[in-house]
């Protein structure tokens, strides 16, 4: 690991996400607007992180990765900055606060490929699975802990402090990142333009069917999964177990389990590293179909821990293979080719599942869910790179970081030409 600083501010990042989603909403809301409201100001976010993804993937294979990061911060910076001051100053209008949202997620669509690249590039092969599994962790504990502290910061100075500090964390973050040593990482041509490294990124995308079938499974997925978190879970707390406390509940317990699931990669290293973590995918079905009996609270959050430690437990393996398999010079493409085919269809599941509902009844349409995921695993489990694809116990070429820091092509499984370690 040759810069610790590129693991510590991506996890102090994730705190202060979830500590100004929860900013957000209330200013929101104490501006006078409903809950229709907070959604707009959220799909704000969402719409501009989807369409500028690819691009920042680009620039971010372009560029030193810690400038792009350094110039969303500073972007990130001036719209929470200009947030703060609108709430501070009384009610803002709800079409400031949907265009400074929006200049939010332009941000997290340059910063977040670029620091997926950068992180990758920091860790030398021999370690990578421990320090994935050691970065998801500390990741998951920062979402939990950003959701509690935002909610006692905000109940105690009020939302417009709240996103202040943020701004100057935003500050403070860029600066830092404008120091980060990259010495360790291969110097790498300008390319041809920027159609020219999208539609690389594009080729070393769909030339790898172990990759594109994932990434395409996970849009099913985390649709799936986002709609019953979002919208089916909270009225079957309301509904069947008494009010949104035992659906919290349930929530801790889905986060407890990432952290259980990252202590868990620490120690166990499959050999066999997509067809252990597709296999994990399985369980997400699980709160789908817990809501859709329902379950009585016990039930609900057991499924929710057991669907955390499996996530955490492929997003290890996930990890390691993009590290393994992806060239150092197109990890940042590749990443936004990943979050674009992953979330895509999360806004249209959320927005779909208000008449799937009516048209079909909630128990169905959670059963239908539940099986999807089920039916789209196991389609993968069908790609024969995702269950030949194996761990290497040594770095290619025989030096700490091996081909992909010097941007060298890997032979693998995704090429046709298994290493040694592949054979059974």
């Amino acid at each position: 690991m040759n810069s610790p600083c590129a693991f510590a501010m991506p996890t102090a990042s994730e705190a202060r996400m979830w500590s100004v989603m929860v900013a957000t909403s209330s200013a929101v809301l104490e501006a006078g607007g409903d809950g229709g409201d907070v959604g707009l100001v959220a799909a704000a976010r969402t719409v501009p992180l989807l369409l500028f993804l690819l691009v920042g993937g680009a620039l971010a294979d372009r560029f030193p990765r810690h400038r792009v990061m350094v110039a969303a911060n500073a972007l990130n910076c001036l719209s929470q900055g200009a947030f703060a001051v609108l709430v501070l100053a009384g009610r803002p209008p709800l079409w400031q606060m949907v265009v400074l949202s929006a200049l939010g997620g332009t941000g997290q669509a340059f910063f977040s490929p670029a620091a997926e690249g950068m992180l990758m590039s920091t860790v030398g092969q021999r370690h990578a699975h421990r320090a994935f599994a050691v970065f998801r962790m500390a990741k998951s504990g920062s979402g939990i802990g950003g959701a509690a502290l935002g909610g006692l910061m905000v109940a105690a100075v009020g939302p417009g402090w709240v996103l202040a500090v943020d701004a100057a964390a935003f500050a403070v973050a860029g600066a830092l990142r404008a120091f980060l040593d990259v010495g360790h990482i291969a110097a790498r041509s300008p390319g041809g333009g920027l159609l020219t490294d999208l539609l690389e990124g594009w080729r070393e995308f769909t030339g790898r069917p172990w990759l594109w079938s994932i990434v395409a499974q996970f849009s099913v997925v985390v649709a799936v999964v986002g709609a019953a978190e979002a919208v089916y879970g909270p009225l079957v707390a309301q509904e069947h177990l008494d009010g949104a406390r035992p659906w919290g509940l349930a929530l801790a317990a889905f986060g407890v389990g990432t952290i259980a699931g990252a202590l868990v990669a620490l120690r166990w290293k499959p050999h066999r590293l997509l067809l252990v973590g597709t296999l994990c995918v399985f369980p997400l079905a699980l709160p789908s179909a817990a809501l859709a009996v329902p379950l009585p609270v016990g039930g609900l959050v057991a499924a929710m821990f057991v669907c955390g430690v499996a996530l955490e437990t492929f997003g290890v393996a996930w990890m390691t293979a993009l590290h393994q398999e992806i060239p150092e010079e197109k990890l940042s493409r590749v990443a936004a080719y990943d979050w674009f085919g992953s979330t895509a269809m999360l806004p249209l599941s959320t927005a779909l599942a208000g008449p799937a509902e009516s048209l079909f009844g909630r128990s169905q349409a959670l059963w239908g869910g539940a099986a999807l995921i089920v039916l789209v695993t196991a389609l993968v489990l069908l790609v024969p790179d995702v269950r030949r694809l194996t761990r290497r116990t040594e770095p290619v070429g025989g030096t700490e970081g091996g081909a992909e820091a010097a941007g060298a092509p890997v032979t693998g499984p995704a090429q046709g030409t298994p290493p040694a370690s592949a054979v059974p």
